[in-house]
């Protein structure tokens, strides 16, 4: 298998970042995002959803989704799991990946790619060309700042975002956190135990 990557993107950075703490290497090529490596004709060909990271299988099966990259990565490599050992820690890693997905990616997606000029006309990622909405922008960053306070208040229960282990919903909330950066949306400092688990977690990486 192989696996197509931009490790300055913060998608790739997830399967990166899972990868290293698992200790698991795959034939690996770089794709250049930033001049549109992922648009053309030769990689399109490969991957049709026009996106990075993308793991392609050896029978060709192209899995162009984190989520389903990991799993797969997960199920081949079950040492020190990462999705949850139990059914209840498997259905709070995969809520809270959902929960960070939904409340930080997309609205961070949304603040970079409804204003930044290297966007024009890319609003979405994928092979359908839209033109950006700055209004949506907007809306993303108050929900940007929502999220850190109500993840703020979460971590006044537990260690780790999804329980008291470090699994992939605590790599996608870091790497959320320095994607935040990008729209300068990164969390304030008086959200304290954001900061101390963001301290905790980034440990656990080594």
């Amino acid at each position: 298998m192989k696996l197509y990557t931009y490790d300055a993107a913060p998608s790739p950075q997830r399967v990166a970042l899972y990868m290293k703490y698992k200790g698991i290497t795959i034939d690996t090529q770089q794709i250049d995002m930033t001049a549109g490596e992922h648009l053309g004709d030769e990689y399109r060909a490969i991957v049709p959803d026009q996106t990075v990271p993308a793991l392609v299988l050896d029978d060709g099966t192209v899995l162009s989704e984190v989520i389903g990259i990991i799993a797969y990565l997960e199920a081949l490599y079950p040492e020190t799991p990462l999705l949850g050992s139990t059914p209840l820690e498997k259905a709070m890693i995969t809520s809270w990946n959902s929960k960070i997905y939904s409340m930080l990616y997309s609205s961070i997606a949304d603040a970079l790619r409804n204003t930044s000029p290297g966007f024009k006309g890319r609003a979405l990622p994928g092979p359908l060309d839209l033109e950006q909405i700055p209004e949506l922008a907007e809306r993303a960053k108050i929900r940007i700042n929502w999220a850190w306070k109500e993840l703020n208040r979460e971590l006044a229960k537990r260690q780790f975002i999804a329980g008291d282990k470090f699994s992939f919903a605590d790599i996608d909330l870091l790497v959320a956190v320095g994607f935040s950066g990008w729209v300068k949306c990164k969390p304030p400092e008086e959200l304290t135990r954001l900061h101390e688990y963001i301290t905790r977690a980034t440990a656990e990486l080594g």
